[in-house]
């Protein structure tokens, strides 16, 4: 028998009880809908992720220093020395001073206390902040101890309402400061986000903050590619100086993106497994109608084997049905889990958008899933004596 004479028996056996049929392969529909649906969603949360994390510098590394007195001790200077010692492994540093502080405007009295972030001109280039209007901080801002500041949309809104920050005061701890730049907003404005800042020079937080050093220094590699090795070439400085590595800490964004990466996977496989039990559970069904569908259809074996049916063209034809069966549920597993995705990616604000690869797996474990299941009707119903089944009641 031909496997296009196989196929059109299947789907005529389908066809004929088509209830029957679909309720066979809810199992399937539903376990692919629930593997495209959550690794599309997986995929979506990996993405903006990963947007978020190259937004910040992927080849930045950050340096936390504990204090420690007498000589064995790096101040800004020191690391500026460094970064211009090896200009091929870095491309810019920015030391880091935070502090609390009372913040008004010039012609308001209410005080609002929050947090200001003492940085270098080279942090907006590493961070790759972009300014909506203004500038950032210059050089001369650093060396001079200017009163100069950069704010965030938040910060903006919350102190000046919808006109321009740009040329107005700020009062820190009753000192006016400037506003000379306003970033791009890149959180929503949200309060606590990377749009509720006040960015001054690095050298006067120290002084804000009574300061004699400082502890934290964000560091650009070259190029993403030589973040490794630049850290090794700091990291080695580092010991140099301070003596033992219990006195500082080297972290890099690239490390924590892997490691981010890896959780997910790991999470992406659980979830899917757990998902793909209802597959198994698709499959079970499909052998119990494949082996109930034998019984129904023992008299046609029966006449089919007399009329010269070899033994493997009916087992050809069960194990089609049941590819046929599962195949038929892959595909409306398909659909609807792609639908699902893209309505749970637009509750969820993600791009939820299903991989080829993701539903080319989907649709070949539901057929496999089939077939496995239903060789074993398939052989049962291959087995059977035509005289016994042509006399079957």
């Amino acid at each position: 028998m031909t496997l296009s004479k196989c196929f059109r028996l299947a789907f005529s056996s389908i066809l004929s009880s088509k209830m029957r049929a679909f309720l066979t392969m809810l199992g399937i529909i539903i376990g692919i809908m629930a593997v495209i649906v959550l690794t599309s969603l997986m995929n979506g949360v990996t993405t903006q992720i990963n947007d978020m994390f190259a937004s910040m510098g992927t080849n930045t590394i950050t340096v936390q220093i504990t204090a420690r007195g007498g000589s064995r001790q790096i101040r800004p200077k020191d690391m500026y020395a460094f970064i211009d010692e090896h200009p091929d492994l870095f491309s810019g540093i920015s030391p880091s001073v935070g502090a609390m502080v009372n913040v008004r405007t010039a012609n308001d009295s209410e005080v609002t206390r929050t947090r200001i972030s003492g940085v270098s001109e080279q942090l907006a280039e590493i961070r790759l902040m972009d300014i909506e209007e203004g500038r950032f901080l210059h050089y001369i801002d650093i060396a001079e101890m200017q009163k100069v500041c950069v704010i965030g949309s938040y910060t903006s809104r919350k102190f000046f309402g919808m006109t321009s920050p740009v040329g107005q005061v700020l009062k820190i701890n009753g000192i006016p400061y400037t506003v000379v730049g306003l970033l791009e907003e890149s959180a929503e404005s949200a309060e606590g986000s990377s749009d509720d800042a006040i960015y001054i020079p690095y050298t006067n937080a120290m002084k804000i903050a009574g300061n004699a050093s400082v502890s934290n220094y964000t560091l650009a590699a070259a190029t993403d590619d030589m973040v490794t090795e630049a850290m090794d070439v700091l990291k080695k400085y580092l010991r140099g100086v301070l003596g033992s590595n219990d006195f500082f800490n080297v972290s890099a964004m690239q490390e924590l993106l892997s490691t981010f990466n890896t959780i997910m996977g790991t999470l992406s496989t659980v979830l899917v497994v757990i998902a793909g039990i209802s597959l198994l559970v698709g499959g079970i069904g499909i052998m119990n109608i494949m082996l109930v569908s034998v019984t129904e259809r023992t008299k046609e074996i029966g006449i089919r084997k007399s009329l010269g049916a070899r033994r493997r063209d009916i087992l050809m034809q069960f194990v089609i049905e049941a590819g046929v069966l599962s195949g038929i549920g892959g595909v409306i597993g398909i659909f609807v889990g792609i639908g699902c995705a893209a309505l749970a990616g637009s509750l969820m604000d993600l791009t939820a958008v299903p991989t080829f690869s993701g539903v080319a797996l989907a649709f070949s474990v539901s057929v496999g899933i089939g077939i496995a299941f239903g060789y074993l009707p398939a052989k049962k119903a291959a087995g059977l004596n035509p005289i016994d089944a042509l006399r079957f009641e």
